[in-house]
């Protein structure tokens, strides 16, 4: 269940000593080929990490042959010092592997303003490269961890071929084209331009749908690696099936692992104008403070649902809103329904529904509640 599962993948994960707590915080992962093709989605966040702003030059001609990830600390806000610390870790990548450090794409992850050691990172570089094996993936997603308990991987295997992946994530879980630090490998032979439409069409049903807490983060980066190793070309609707379905696991694995959450929330709307109204609609709810708040102390509260949508541009009459929470209508054309008594919300997933009655379009958007163990991990957090 690992990122080394599709063949011509090698990766480590090892203790640098970036993290005070001596935990496992650099993660290599390599493309042995014999094709290196690679597409990659990044935060739209105007703020961004230098991490970032090197990856997207790196992955612009979608030839990519290796990718080293560090966490305890973003490497961003960090000056020009910064951006030297990610090249260095390229050129370090670069000189062990015997390959071109314009090829090699650095992800960071932590808090943001602390500058990182360049010389630890190159030695830790070093270290990986001499750790690398095709049994590394599980070190490699565990040192990707920040606030994360668990680490997250996926395996999806198709017709002569598959696809790997692991992620990060625990807060900070907005979308903005991607989410999180997310590789996904596979031993497909398919163009980087097959990867890129693939990529897109996966991420906007999958992470750009989790909206756990509504901050977007500033070094968000979905990578996919194509090593062609297999040398089975499949369709491209076939593919990106399988690239939704990889998705879709790791996204909702960081759902589970929202800092602080006891409730996976799925929200629901139908009856939208367009998909993007539907959207925009379940987006509303998923970032209202109130809501969270009621759904963590299990009150199926749907005047709030009412009151955030009503928000939105979205066309739609409130007056003929139906709102379900975990199958029972506790409202019904913008009126009360079922009693709120009959509504469990002791369960860990809750699913809502909103049916707009303005359309035939429909989007799930997924979220957590807000509980005192989110304030507090984030009133001190510590990477």
């Amino acid at each position: 269940m690992t990122i080394t599962h599709p063949q011509g993948f090698e990766a480590a994960g090892i203790a640098a000593g970036i993290k005070r707590t001596g935990a496992l915080d650099l993660a290599l992962v390599v493309n042995r080929g014999p094709a290196q093709q690679a597409a990659a989605v990044f935060t739209s966040n105007r703020a961004q990490a230098n991490p970032i702003i090197w990856s997207r030059q790196v992955a612009a001609d979608g030839i990519v042959s290796a990718i080293v990830l560090n966490s305890g600390g973003a490497n961003c806000f960090t000056g020009p010092e910064g951006f030297q610390v990610t090249h260095r870790t390229a050129e370090a990548a670069a000189s062990g592997l015997g390959v071109a450090a314009g090829d090699v794409l650095v992800c960071s992850t932590g808090l943001i303003g602390d500058q990182l050691d360049g010389e630890v990172l190159e030695e830790g570089v070093v270290s990986a490269i001499a750790r690398l094996s095709a049994d590394g993936g599980d070190d490699a997603a565990r040192a990707i961890m920040t606030t994360d308990t668990t680490p997250k991987q996926v395996v999806v295997v198709g017709d002569g071929w598959s696809i790997g992946g692991m992620a990060k994530g625990a807060g900070m879980l907005a979308p903005g084209l991607a989410t999180m630090l997310v590789v996904v490998t596979t031993d497909a032979a398919l163009s980087a331009a097959d990867l890129g439409s693939a990529l897109r069409a996966a991420t906007r049903v999958t992470f750009d749908r989790l909206d756990s807490d509504g901050c977007m983060s500033t070094n968000d980066q979905v990578t996919l690696l194509a090593s062609g190793a297999s040398g089975v070309a499949p369709e491209p609707t076939e593919f990106t099936a399988a690239l939704t379905e990889a998705c879709r696991s790791l996204a909702m694995q960081l759902q589970a692992d929202a800092e602080g959450a006891s409730h996976d929330i799925a929200i629901e709307v139908v009856g939208a104008v367009t998909e993007d109204d539907a959207v925009e609609v379940g987006r509303s709810v998923a970032r209202n403070n109130l809501f969270k708040a009621a759904i963590f102390g299990n009150d199926p509260n749907w005047g709030r649902v009412l009151a955030a949508i009503g928000t939105t541009s979205a066309p739609f009459d409130p007056y003929l809103v139906d709102v379900s929470m975990n199958g029972v209508r506790v409202c019904h054309a913008g009126r009360p329904d079922a009693p709120r008594d009959d509504v469990d919300l002791t369960p860990r997933a809750t699913h809502v529904l909103i049916e707009l009655h303005a359309g035939e379009a429909s989007a799930t958007i997924f979220t957590n509640d807000l509980t005192h163990d989110y304030v507090h991990e984030n009133s001190a957090y510590a990477s």
